[in-house]
């Protein structure tokens, strides 16, 4: 089954380590996902989802949220839920 896309990232902060992302699709704290760009390829499993700075189980599409990433990540790179 391929994976999902469920949205797209808007930033990159070094420190801590986080991705901005616009999502177009449900994500939840344990989701697997793939973060791909033209030099990204990412895959990680969410630890944590922040809306506004506050700490969420979950999140959907249309709302902006951040998440801890592993590695750097770009403004533009696809983010895609894996199904297993």
């Amino acid at each position: 089954m391929p994976d999902v896309e469920v949205g797209q990232v808007t930033a990159f902060f070094a420190r801590p380590v986080v991705a901005g992302v616009d999502l177009t699709g449900a994500l939840k704290v344990g989701d697997k996902i793939h973060i791909k760009g033209h030099t990204t390829d990412v895959e990680l499993v969410v630890e944590s989802i922040q809306v506004n700075n506050i700490p969420v189980k979950e999140a959907g599409a249309g709302q902006s949220i951040g998440i801890k990433v592993t590695d750097r990540v770009r403004p533009g790179d696809h983010v895609y839920k894996v199904v297993d």
